[in-house]
């Protein structure tokens, strides 16, 4: 029986704080009385009133619980409280006749159950159908084939009740029945299916094919084969049964697959979504032909368009993503891209940012250009669409995937960069530096692109509102502007976007000739503000004005000058040196050449001078100033050597990192591949599916049944399937000492969002212990959920506690709490015992992540915690210290291992981590090795992390801390 079938049980809830009721008291408030007093009270004693009977009922359920025996009870419940026809009063009646002692301490069932046995088979024939069905269920948790066996024949009447409630917890009872005491029913199969050939309802319908799949699976296939092609017109609850039944005899029985295939495909068409997710699941297992994997992937496609939760979304994404795994499989998918495709119109980024890396992995050259027909057209419409926060980030995932497919499809790069290039204007920083990263990769590899490249920078140039991008955008057409047309052509540019020369000379005349209209116009009333520090201060109308209009006239490289950015001024001296002197090989006149270089270092004295001036925002740095000067002094001599530096040095740059970093993506794709690829060696077994034992086949894990436990938060690593393996590969967490009073230990089952503890708690003494009750308090952002319920411990007994702790945020925790009793007969306050703390530890929620050199500057820049941790350790190797840190934390190094590879002494790496909560730690290594102290010195140095959350941060810190050193083995 899996866990789906398991009964359910009622909670009872009653405020602990009050005193537990004497037997005395509870047999008035019952209604039974053995004083004359009370008979003469309330003489007619079967109308006694109802609260006060309900609330006894409850007192006694709890303290039954609590392991106290009232044998004295049963004939007062019996005779005042048994008759009563109130539906509260039964439901409770229900709990307490499956709690309550029914034998003798010799086995034998007690003489007083025959009224209740009586009892029920007259609610068995109830004209209410609650009454008849809740009794029904209660009859499914009886263990005494005594007291069922009289119920037999009006549990089968039952069966043919008018209403499907009573009918369907009829079957339910029947089963259990079946299952416990098969002598009582043996004909329960034939019954059913009896049943199920005339039943209407589809919820009875679905209990009885639940029960002939597990009681008898020859008639439940039977049935099945009579209407198989009525499959589809079933409900939804009936044909996951049927997926589910045909999942098991197939994978039990291979031979069936011919029988049952249709009908899966059949159920692939189902109105209902979770019947379709599960056919398709059920396909996939059953078949690898290529048609069967082409109709489950459309029917999952066709679940991610139509279905509006996003989370149902992604765990769809997720199976494709696992069929894509499966190399057989791949080559089917590919032909579905332009399907996948259609999921863009999901808002969600992250199902967008999933779907895009899908459609990325599975594109071929067959189908790469109308994938980038839909990703331009995407392009287009972010362009129009700016109302959504998402859609900057958006765009940004569709230039980085265009990115890609160009670097790994040159014929499809002419088509894409004249789209892209308009995005370079973009005021969205992060989306135009991509496509800069892109056309700069781009124009180094395609030579033939390059015309094509350079006219359209040219046109969007002026355009460009990011001062980063501008840079870049100058530093490529300063590279790779080789004729003479488009080298005037940027120079005209350039002297475009700074506008009038000399800079300082116009600028104060602007302010002269701007001061006087102004001062005419602003006779505006002062205004008053206040500063930080509480005093005022004064601003005119006229002040205000003025640096808004000057703005909207400004050209766009003035524009960063005057804001202080002079870091622009360098790039802009880099590029027209290296166009100067491009020029000067070019063009044979004197002339041209002397006019060309004295305009370009016009430009750079203009520049400097106006760096030196009062009027910028910031004034210029020593080392823009340095970098200029060189410049001016490379022009004014024009040696070859200089020109070589520029001009063929900076390229071949750019040409070993581009390579490098080609050779490290084709590494990690070699990785996923063999990864994926499964490798079987000459001396495995080959396993034949015909010659494969049923214990065997019966061993192999049942999809449906993981799922399920996956459901309730109870999955298991595959390589620890055996609970019991994997409670032994466990730490126990001593809570108290031996010698205590109640000794205490736990496991510690940390699952994605939650802690599990499972307490052994042990009674080391010679009473009974009442209201043993485990109290729990936490330290962090972690949050009980639920206060575990007391406990009645016998003399030297033991129980286990299971207590659910949910953690929102990724920082170390502390549990901590004590163990609190009464003992039995004692008069004395409640004792204590204090448990010792559990230490919840970080590494259980950070996951190892990757991230863009750029988004991991820019999440530096943006996180305000840092901790920085010093190093001391015991390892003398710059590589083994930084190993052991990604081992201890779970970081991913970001630089590449051709950066970390040689020797110099000291060592500088990017380490990166994401939590399961989406919390970012980013961590900053720089270590040296101390070689004047010998070469066993340590590695000294210092880590700074950053986070978001100080918690992040902090933690992150006390593991380096506690893991630096290495132990010896």
């Amino acid at each position: 029986m899996t866990a789906a079938e398991n009964v359910c049980y009622t909670l009872i809830n009653v405020p602990m704080d009050s005193e537990p009721p004497s037997e005395i008291s509870l047999k008035n408030d019952l209604g039974n009385c053995d004083m004359s007093a009370f008979l003469t009270s309330f003489p007619p004693l079967e109308k006694g009133d109802v609260k006060l009977k309900t609330e006894a009922l409850k007192k006694v359920i709890i303290m039954i619980l609590n392991g106290e025996k009232l044998p004295g009870l049963l004939m007062t419940i019996i005779r005042f409280v048994l008759p009563l026809q109130d539906h509260t009063i039964k439901k409770l009646l229900l709990v307490f006749w499956e709690i309550v002692p029914k034998t003798t301490p010799d086995g034998r069932l007690l003489q007083e159950m025959i009224l209740v046995c009586d009892a029920y088979r007259k609610d068995l024939q109830h004209p209410n159908e609650f009454i008849r069905g809740s009794t029904l269920r209660f009859l499914c948790k009886l263990k005494e084939a005594e007291l069922l066996e009289p119920l037999m024949p009006a549990i089968r009447a039952c069966l043919e009740h008018r209403h499907s409630y009573v009918r369907r917890n009829a079957v339910l009872a029947i089963y259990t029945i079946y299952r416990n005491f098969e002598h009582l029913i043996p004909d329960a199969p034939e019954l059913i299916h009896d049943f199920l050939v005339n039943e209407k309802d589809a919820s009875c319908k679905r209990n009885a094919f639940m029960m002939l799949i597990h009681a008898d699976q020859d008639r439940a296939l039977d049935y099945l084969s009579t209407c198989i092609d009525q499959v589809q017109t079933f409900g939804d609850i009936l044909q996951l049964v049927i997926v589910e039944l045909i999942y098991k005899v197939c994978h039990a029985n291979p031979s069936e697959r011919a029988r049952f295939i249709r009908c899966i495909y059949n159920l692939l068409q189902s109105s209902s979504p979770a019947v379709k997710y599960e056919a398709a699941g059920t396909l996939v297992t059953l078949s690898s032909a290529p048609t069967a994997i082409k109709a489950a992937a459309q029917c999952y496609i066709d679940l991610i368009i139509k279905e509006s939760d996003n989370n149902v979304k992604l765990i769809v994404l997720d199976r494709l993503i696992e069929l894509k795994e499966h190399p057989s499989h791949e080559r089917v998918l590919q032909d579905l891209v332009m399907d996948i495709l259609r999921v863009l119109s999901t808002p969600d980024l992250e199902v967008r940012k999933k779907t895009l890396q899908l459609a990325l992995d599975l594109v071929s050259s067959r189908n790469v250009e109308e994938l980038v027909i839909v990703l331009k057209k995407e392009v287009i419409k972010t362009n129009n669409v700016t109302e959504h926060e998402d859609t900057d980030k958006y765009r940004q995932l569709l230039v980085r995937t265009l990115h890609s497919c160009s670097v790994r499809f040159p014929d499809m790069a002419a088509n894409v960069i004249p789209v892209l290039m308009e995005f370079l204007s973009d005021n969205n920083e992060a989306a135009a530096a991509d496509v800069l990263e892109f056309v700069r990769e781009a124009i180094q590899r395609f030579d033939n692109l390059r015309p094509l490249i350079i006219e359209k920078m040219l046109e969007v140039f002026h355009a460009i509102k990011s001062v980063k991008i501008y840079r870049g955008a100058l530093w490529i057409l300063g590279e790779y502007c080789s004729t003479k047309e488009d080298i005037q052509s940027v120079m005209t540019e350039v002297r475009r976007s700074l506008g009038e020369i000399p800079i300082v000379e116009s600028e104060i005349k602007k302010e002269a000739g701007e001061l006087k209209p102004e001062e005419e116009v602003s006779v505006g009333p002062a205004q008053k503000l206040v500063t930080e520090m509480g005093t005022y201060a004064t601003q005119s109308a006229l002040s205000s004005s003025r640096p808004a209009k000057k703005e909207e006239d400004r050209p766009p490289l003035r524009g960063f000058l005057l804001d202080g950015d002079f870091f622009v001024a360098a790039s802009l001296a880099t590029t027209l040196t290296k166009i100067a002197l491009r020029y000067v090989s070019l063009v044979q006149e004197k002339k041209k050449q002397n006019s060309f270089n004295a305009e370009a270092m016009l430009l750079m004295a203009t520049i400097l001078h106006l760096g030196k001036s009062s009027l910028p925002k910031k004034p210029i740095t020593d080392d823009d100033v340095d970098r200029i000067s060189l410049c001016l002094k490379v022009l004014s001599e024009c040696s070859p050597l200089m020109n070589d530096i520029f001009n063929k040095e900076c390229r071949q740059s750019l040409s070993h990192m581009l390579s490098a970093k080609l050779e490290e993506e084709k590494l990690s794709q070699k990785k996923e591949s063999e990864k994926r690829n499964v490798t079987i060696q000459p001396d495995d077994p080959i396993s034949f599916m015909q010659l494969t034992a049923k214990n065997e086949m019966n061993s192999k894990e049942d999809q449906f049944q993981l799922s399920l436990l996956a459901a309730m938060g109870n999955t298991q690593r595959k390589e620890a399937a055996d609970p019991l393996a994997s409670k032994l590969n466990k730490v126990v967490t001593q809570l108290t000492g031996f010698s205590d009073p109640v000794y205490a230990e736990a496991y510690v089952h940390v699952n994605q969002y939650d802690i599990v503890l499972d307490v052994l708690v042990v009674n080391q003494t010679s009473d009974t212990l009442q209201n043993c009750t485990l109290e729990l308090a936490t330290l962090g952002d972690l949050k009980l959920v639920e206060k575990p319920s007391p406990l009645t411990l016998a003399p030297h007994d033991f129980a286990n506690i299971k207590a659910n702790v949910k953690v929102a945020s990724t920082e170390n925790g502390i549990i901590f709490g004590n163990v609190v009793y009464d003992v039995s007969g004692a008069a004395s306050d409640r004792n204590c015992v204090v448990l010792s703390d559990i230490h919840i530890d970080i590494m259980d929620y950070i996951q190892p992540a990757s991230c863009t050199d750029a988004e991991f500057r820019q999440m530096w820049a943006e996180f305000e915690w840092e901790n920085k941790v010093t190093v001391n350790t015991n390892i003398i190797d710059l590589n083994e210290y930084l190993q052991h840190i990604l081992k201890s934390t779970n970081m991913k190094c970001l630089t590449p291992e051709k950066a970390l590879s040689g020797y110099c002494g000291f060592m500088a790496a990017n380490l990166y981590a994401r939590s399961i909560f989406g919390e970012d730690a980013l961590a900053n290594v720089s270590i040296e090795k101390p070689i004047h102290l010998g070469p066993e010195a340590p590695v000294t140095g210092h880590i700074r992390i950053r986070a978001k959350s100080q918690g992040m941060a902090l933690s992150l810190g006390d593991k380096i801390n506690l893991s630096q050193k290495k132990t010896s083995v």
